[in-house]
């Protein structure tokens, strides 16, 4: 095994680079064989109504012209439902019956951002005879696009601040014109993702390591060296130093994502997910399974996919390993990682493979910015990925197993030496883009093919909305 992964880590340089090849799309002719006639299959008039109705209902009145443009859009087509209805989270006193929730973002979604690939475009050669599977192809080839609405619950006693890691907040994903994914328990999963920023410049602590979220004046002149000196705080980090590219020019950014859950499609082609967003979400795949996706350059050509999984937690190849018939999914507890509050804190989940999000973060700036300040001498960008995983899980993971739970790492608690753990979690606003992937079950909780985007179906870049406007009808039936 550390033969393959030193393989592995002979060529992890290519972690750097986030945007992928992708055969060229085959753009179809609007009228080459009659199929856009399709669109008139379900009943027209029916659409028109629907769109006009939504576009006077309470949720989506008041919502910025894009977003509700896109959601009417959406009303329009052929639809197994309109886009979900959002519901206020908290009652209201006296003669109102709620208090509205408040959108503070959204998310345009369409597949124009990003390489073509295999699952929005006819590649000649592989997919060119067969027939369409996920984007760009259902009823009768319209372009399939969507919308994700972003939202504040502004439940008493929680933040209602959407920069404050604390918030609750609701997300809702409407998408037309996905198939439906029907073979080998495949699915859809939402991202939202979240390009690095160069640190601020601190003081180090004593032993000279960065304080948190920060980096060391002499990292800080290492990356403004680099490139045409794009990479000084405040800025987007970029691999090369250079100012920020993107699509259709070969991206230079690096990112991680964090999953909004999994869906499929219905009878229509069309989507509807529904998310939280909170401290007990806000949490993201072990960046350990990165070089075993199949998705960096030449790891699936040296047999390193699958090779390493998350199945049994802990912190990695160079970390932790844990025991299965202790860590494993035991039928007599079985794991439950939405077990993320109890009034008795050992009642939480405790086999967690995922880590806080602003942790995440930390990880990748030891990897990318801290070339000074954290193991100057291991250049490989790969191995100081998996080098960071391990160390910085170990800083708060208290019991030593390599494994972050829920107890260890409450959001009004503290860790690392008194730091607070607010730190640990990344708020929604933090995500500046979303994509949908097509997944299969391999094992893995990264993206399919990650960091590429072989597997993107849509993606859109965040567009925030300050100030927040109302965006929710009476009222949820739990208010969870």
């Amino acid at each position: 095994m550390h033969h393959r992964i030193e393989t592995w880590l002979a060529c992890a340089t290519a972690l750097a680079l986030l945007a992928s090849t992708s055969p060229a799309r085959a753009d179809r002719d609007d009228d080459d064989d009659g199929k856009r006639s399709l669109r008139g299959q379900q009943n027209e008039k029916t659409r028109e109504r629907d769109a006009r109705e939504i576009a006077k209902r309470g949720d989506i009145t008041t919502l910025p012209g894009p977003l509700k443009d896109r959601i009417v859009e959406m009303a329009g087509r052929p639809h197994t439902y309109v886009p979900q209805t959002v519901f206020s989270e908290v009652a209201g006193t006296g003669k109102n019956a709620d208090v509205p929730s408040q959108l503070f973002q959204y998310y345009l979604l369409d597949t124009t951002g990003f390489e073509s690939n295999v699952f929005t475009s006819v590649i000649p050669g592989i997919n060119d005879t067969a027939i369409p599977t996920a984007a760009n192809a259902a009823n009768g080839g319209r372009p399939t696009v969507g919308s994700v609405r972003v939202v504040l619950e502004p439940k008493p006693g929680l933040p209602t601040d959407p920069n404050d890691p604390g918030a609750f907040v609701d997300i809702f994903t409407d998408i037309s014109g996905l198939f439906v994914i029907n073979n080998e328990s495949g699915w859809y999963e939402g991202w939202m993702d979240r390009d690095i920023p160069v640190p601020p410049v601190a003081e180090p602590h004593p032993d000279g390591r960065a304080r948190y979220g920060t980096m060391t004046s002499a990292d800080a002149d290492a990356l403004a060296a680099m490139g045409s000196g794009n990479n000084i705080p405040g800025n987007l980090f970029t691999f090369d130093g250079n100012a920020v590219r993107r699509f259709p020019a070969q991206g230079n950014t690096v990112s991680f994502p964090i999953s909004t859950g999994s869906f499929n499609a219905l009878q229509q082609s069309d989507v509807h997910a529904y998310w939280e967003f909170n401290p007990g979400t806000s949490w993201v795949f072990p960046h350990y399974e990165l070089p075993f996706t199949g998705g960096l350059p030449g790891t699936f050509a040296a047999g390193l996919q699958y090779s390493v999984l998350s199945l049994i937690p802990g912190s990695g190849p160079f970390g932790v390993s844990n025991d299965k018939l202790v860590y494993g999914d035991d039928p007599e507890n079985p794991r439950d990682p939405d077990r993320t509050e109890a009034e008795n804190p050992e009642r939480t989940e405790k086999r967690n493979r995922f880590i806080p999000s602003g942790l995440t973060e930390e990880i990748f700036l030891n990897a990318f910015c801290r070339v000074r300040s954290f193991q100057a001498a291991v250049t490989d960008v790969g191995q100081r990925l998996l080098n960071s995983y391990a160390i910085e899980v170990a800083r708060v993971d208290t019991n030593g197993d390599g494994v972050i739970s829920f107890s260890e790492v409450p959001i009004n608690g503290t860790s690392d030496g008194g730091q607070p753990n607010k730190r640990l979690f990344l708020p929604a606003t933090a995500f500046n883009r979303f994509f949908v992937t097509r997944e299969i079950d391999d094992g893995l909780l990264a993206p399919r093919f990650a960091p590429s985007r072989r597997a993107w179906v849509l993606a859109g870049d965040v567009t925030f909305v300050n100030p927040s406007v109302t965006a929710s009808v009476p009222i949820d039936a739990d208010l969870r």
